[in-house]
């Protein structure tokens, strides 16, 4: 009778344990958020959004208000057209706002930050933000360096 209690409080620690790593997996990866895409949806154009990846946060003053639900090409201007979903509770947003792709850290994973302008109108469904920041590609930062230091332009100490 011992042995079989043994038993079944492993079993139970085991499977205790498998839920916990599966509710942290769900966590990491922010597949808990799957679904609820309840928000009103804004798009802005990138000349380059660099690492920026589907499902990546849009923050307004570090807080998340949103997700980046897609990125497609424009045909016509070559630029990246970037769909945000924002959560209504974050309504108010003006019409002027601004919209830089970011890293978060030296080597961290691209997100969207919103900057709020200061019109009266507010972003809506559908809305278009005009003013964007592209994301620093670090290659096109150390060759543009490279170039300059190579012909001579480069600050002497």
């Amino acid at each position: 009778m011992r042995q079989k209690n043994l038993e079944l409080m492993v079993g139970v620690f085991i499977a205790l344990g498998l839920a916990a790593f599966l509710l942290l997996a769900l966590k990491v990866s922010d597949l808990t958020s799957i679904g609820n895409d309840q928000g009103y949806r804004i798009t802005a154009r990138f000349e380059n959004v660099g690492g920026l990846k589907v499902r990546a946060p849009v923050t307004l003053g570090g807080v998340r208000i949103g997700r980046v639900i897609s990125i497609d090409l424009d045909r016509q201007s070559y630029e990246a057209v970037a769909t945000l979903s924002i959560d209504p509770r974050y309504d108010r947003l003006p019409a002027d706002s601004g919209a830089s792709i970011l890293t978060s850290g030296l080597l961290g994973e691209q997100y969207v930050s919103l900057e709020p302008g200061g019109m009266d109108s507010y972003l809506k469904n559908g809305s278009v933000i005009k003013l964007t920041q592209s994301a620093l590609v670090l290659e096109k930062l150390i060759g543009r360096m490279l170039t300059s230091a190579a012909s001579g332009d480069a600050p002497r100490k």
